[in-house]
């Protein structure tokens, strides 16, 4: 039998899960892919449970819960000070994964143009090409990972469809400014453009709030926001995120949703829902939570040969081994790291189109203080 081409020829396994197998398969400790190795809230598990023994296990509605989407709602107000309708504005998805891929497949259509910044997240690229547009990537600006809006201004054309926006940013750990979102909303100011705002690491921002699109009137009426329960809650297994977009977006992002997964898990939305509105201390202390493993990290790795400036959002820390094995590329250095250190990291090159020369590695520090403490002796050994 003949089997059709490959609609994806440039995908295949992601460096997330080769590192993972990898650490399994040589005992190394997994700093690669961005999961606690921690669980989340006992008070959250036990409404799980509440719920799972009291009959909610069939189908939730398709938008989500109506509780958990007035708690996002009422959330976004607190934080953002955007007032957002929960019927009509807020789309419960399962993982952020699945609202990155409903937003893109929403409204990009063939031959348009979507403006994505490297080093990317890689679920972007894919989701645009099955669409049938074309990422145009713009690298960040090292060595702080700014955007350099003056590249941007070119880069748009009439087909340009959407910019994607992603912060605090992954793999980089950078953050969008207020000045940031000034240049942007000047950009797209007398334009059609759409904006897709990967938001999963919101409340990990280490030098001041987040500065969400959802802040400016301007930016949120044009934009899909995407943010993820796993990162908050330390339960990235659930797979449980959402979509805020105003009315007209979000019945375009709903077409999609309802035949991708058509709903998410009932028991968990009641559950969360539940956390949300009796712990929002949760959210509200997770930047000095972090920010404590950040800081014990970059403590433990000084005395090594790494180098590194502790990073400014998420739970990820790049470190440079310049000094280390310069003559490595990345991927090779991530699979020595592994097999031969103990450690799996990820590499950098792999968010690219084309890579720039330079020796990077991104290091998870969503970990217990003595998985950190292990793993830093290992690699100042080298």
């Amino acid at each position: 039998m003949q089997y059709p081409p490959t609609k994806l020829p440039k995908v295949g396994t992601t460096i997330f899960t080769e590192m993972s197998q990898l650490a399994a398969e040589h005992g190394a400790i997994n700093l690669s892919q961005g999961f606690p190795d921690f669980d989340g809230p006992l008070a959250l598990l036990d409404r799980v449970t509440y719920y799972l023994e009291n009959g909610l296990n069939q189908y939730a509605p398709m938008a989500g819960v109506m509780a958990l989407r007035n708690a996002i709602a009422l959330k976004v107000e607190k934080l953002y000070g955007c007032t957002i309708n929960p019927e009509t504005e807020v789309t419960v998805t399962s993982g952020a994964t699945e609202a990155l891929f409903a937003a893109i497949g929403a409204v990009v259509c063939p031959g348009d143009e979507v403006i994505v910044f490297d080093p990317a997240y890689d679920s972007y690229e894919p989701a645009i090409e099955l669409n049938g547009g074309t990422a145009v990537h713009l690298p960040l600006r090292a060595p702080d990972f700014a955007i350099d809006w003056s590249q941007v201004k070119q880069a748009i054309n009439d087909k340009t469809r959407m910019i994607i926006l992603n912060s605090p940013h992954n793999p980089t750990g950078s953050v969008l400014s207020s000045s940031d979102l000034d240049q942007l909303q000047a950009l797209v100011n007398d334009s059609d453009i759409l904006l897709l705002s990967d938001e999963v690491y919101e409340h990990i921002c280490f030098n001041g709030p987040h500065q969400s699109l959802l802040r400016r009137p301007a930016l949120a009426e044009r934009a899909f926001v995407v943010s993820s329960f796993g990162k908050t809650y330390h339960t990235t297994g659930w797979k449980v995120g959402y979509c805020v977009a105003p009315v007209a977006l979000t019945t375009e992002f709903r077409k999609l949703h309802q035949y991708l997964t058509f709903c998410t898990v009932h028991p968990i939305q009641l559950a969360l829902a539940d956390f949300i509105n009796d712990y929002p201390e949760h959210y509200l202390e997770l930047p000095g939570f972090y920010q404590q493993k950040r800081d014990l990290f970059c403590q433990l790795m000084k005395p090594g040969r790494f180098r590194f400036t502790p990073a400014n959002g998420t739970y990820f820390q790049l470190m440079d081994y310049s000094d280390i094995q310069p003559e490595m590329d990345d991927l090779t250095f991530a699979r020595w790291l592994t097999t031969e250190v103990g450690v799996a990291a990820i590499p950098v090159s792999v968010f690219y189109q084309s890579p720039p020369e330079q020796r990077l590695v991104r290091f998870c520090f969503a970990k217990s203080d003595d998985t950190l403490r292990e793993a830093a002796e290992k690699l100042c050994r080298i």
